[in-house]
């Protein structure tokens, strides 16, 4: 059974800031991440529990193609998205959303 993903506010700001500056580098590149980000979140929704805990209940997905990860948790039949950040940037950015 997939699970229901739900992408917390923050995580939402991380994806438009991402999708403004891959369309500012490239027309149609902010789409083409935000369609790896979906391929990513459909593998989650699928196969919630693929990704070791790195962090308290924090699991990590990498977005292929580019260098962002996929932060979450998974309780229950839920998934949530806690950030999507650049791979090269402080752990504390997206640790600090999980107290």
């Amino acid at each position: 059974m997939a699970c229901k993903i739900i992408v917390e506010p923050e995580a939402e700001l991380d994806l438009e800031e991402a999708v403004n500056y891959y369309n500012d580098q490239q027309s149609g590149l902010g789409r083409e991440f935000i369609e790896r980000v979906d391929d990513v979140f459909d593998r989650i929704r699928e196969m919630p529990e693929v990704h070791a805990v790195v962090h308290r209940a924090a699991r990590l997905a990498l977005v292929r193609r580019f260098p962002y990860v996929v932060c979450y948790i998974f309780e229950g039949d839920f998934v949530y998205v806690m950030a999507v950040f650049h791979g090269h940037r402080d752990p504390s950015s997206w640790q600090d959303r999980l107290k």
